[in-house]
């Protein structure tokens, strides 16, 4: 397994060894050993699988009380997967990272406790599954508007505007959001 640090050296790319032929391929997704090597606690407690049509966004998404750590992955089609940093004494806040996830690349993105997460749908449609390092908690839910020109996030649209839901419609923008410390 390739990991690199990103832009922000918390956020990691995981890029597996695919073992491939004839009759398909083989890849290791996950491995304890490779978070704990690097200090970083992953017990894992949820997975969660999420299937979007073209030009969907989901996200910013993120708790505050119970922060969530995401491993992310597309197991069909491709996304435009984005970090945002929320924590307050960061060298990098407010800081983020877009990376493309696709079936094809078999990339996975290490979104750490303290980041608001979410995805842009750049195919037909696309299966998203992220390993979550706490429950979640909807009475701790929270939204950072997508748009935030505070942020600026390059997002790869198709069309002007994103298929949205009404909570992340109503987000909020980084000026006015719960932050990490």
């Amino acid at each position: 397994m390739k990991i690199t640090e990103t832009e922000i050296p918390e956020v990691l790319l995981f890029e597996p060894t695919v073992h491939g032929d004839d009759r398909g391929f083989f890849m290791e997704t996950f491995r304890h050993s490779y978070f704990t090597e690097r200090g970083l606690a992953c017990e894992f407690v949820q997975d969660n699988h999420s299937r979007s049509k073209a030009g969907t966004l989901r996200g910013l998404h993120y708790q505050l009380r119970n922060p969530q750590g995401k491993l992310v992955r597309v197991l069909s089609g491709e996304v435009y997967d984005v970090a945002v940093d929320l924590r307050e004494s960061s060298a990098t806040f407010g800081s983020w990272v877009g990376i493309l996830l696709s079936a094809e690349n078999h990339r996975q993105l290490w979104v750490p406790p303290g980041f608001a997460h979410g995805f842009y749908v750049l195919s037909g449609s696309a299966d998203l599954c992220y390993k979550c390092t706490s429950y979640f908690d909807s009475e701790d839910d929270h939204s950072l508007l997508w748009s935030d020109p505070a942020i600026a996030i390059d997002w790869p649209l198709m069309t002007p505007e994103p298929v949205l839901s009404a909570r992340d419609r109503a987000a909020k923008q980084l000026s006015e959001a719960a932050l990490f410390p």
